[in-house]
């Protein structure tokens, strides 16, 4: 009889040891660091690509916890929409851990820009991340110029941008390697639109409230490759900081008894209309980053 139960002792201690450990409530309380926010990102990653998730937050009690009071979230999180990259599963987290913005090839159009606003700026999420993710249809659509009809002009022409940019840093890359740099360079350039157009990040991250930071998901590996903040974000944010404010647009005329209403010109829908769908997108010039 002992000694079975000594045997029983010893496998219960044995699994005890071997299993991982089980990480602490992870939604940020008020007033976390960003570095700190980001740092449980990264294990959060970490374990989904080892196999090891623990999916925290997940239960009963912490849905009715989130019902009744809204949560702060670790991060705000803008990413593809790709049903590859589950945000909450691919960082371990549980409910209420991230505010996720999702949009095919993770741009910054105005509704994913106010999204983001309202993260950072109402929830007080101290991390936003951009994160991009390997072998994206909508970046390879946008590099292959692809014809595509309905909406999907505008979705790619703010994709192109980036592409141009990959081609500048290799004029030569094509195919596979063409693809990796504009994934790499779109997520950048969404950075970038992100702090020149939103006065409220641009302010937050001046301030050391928020920290943005960039990354590309690895389909095959689970891993996030970790980009962090823009490498020319200091010249940005006093570049756009010296922007004078738009003007507000004028309201179109009203209509001629019989004719169509006419467009209004001067609406600044942000990136959604910067080019035509069929318009070639210029190429802009090579930043000191690759």
């Amino acid at each position: 009889m002992k000694r079975r139960l000594c045997a029983a002792l010893v496998v219960a201690l044995g699994l005890f040891v071997s299993a991982p450990a089980v990480p602490a409530e992870s939604a940020a309380g008020p007033g976390m660091a960003g570095d700190e926010a980001l740092k449980l990102l990264k294990d959060g990653n970490a374990r989904y690509a080892a196999g090891q998730s623990t999916h925290p937050n997940a239960g009963g009690e912490r849905r009715a916890a989130t019902a009744k009071n809204t949560p702060q979230p670790l991060a705000a999180i803008l990413g593809c929409s790709d049903a590859r990259v589950p945000l909450e599963l691919v960082f371990d987290q549980g409910l209420g851990d991230i505010f996720a913005v999702r949009v095919a090839g993770n741009v910054a159009g105005p509704d994913e820009l106010a999204s983001v606003e309202y993260a950072v700026a109402q929830l007080d999420t101290p991390v936003l991340l951009v994160l991009g993710h390997t072998e994206c249809g909508a970046v390879k659509a946008a590099a292959q110029n692809a014809k595509v009809q309905g909406s999907l002009p505008f979705l790619l022409n703010q994709i192109r941008p980036a592409v141009a940019k990959a081609r500048a840093w290799s004029p030569t890359a094509s195919g596979d390697e063409l693809l990796d740099k504009a994934i790499k360079a779109n997520v950048w350039l969404v950075m970038e639109n992100i702090i020149r157009k939103s006065a409220e990040v641009r302010k937050r991250v001046q301030q050391g409230r928020l920290l943005l930071v960039g990354g590309v998901y690895d389909l095959h590996s689970g891993q996030v490759n970790w980009l962090g903040a823009h490498p020319d974000q200091g010249k940005i944010l006093v570049s756009a900081s010296k922007r004078p404010a738009a003007p507000k647009p004028r309201p179109a005329p009203a209509p001629v008894q019989g004719e169509a209403p006419a467009r209004s010109d001067t609406v600044d829908q942000g990136s959604m209309i910067d080019l035509p769908p069929d318009a070639p997108a210029a190429a802009s010039p090579a930043p000191a980053h690759q």
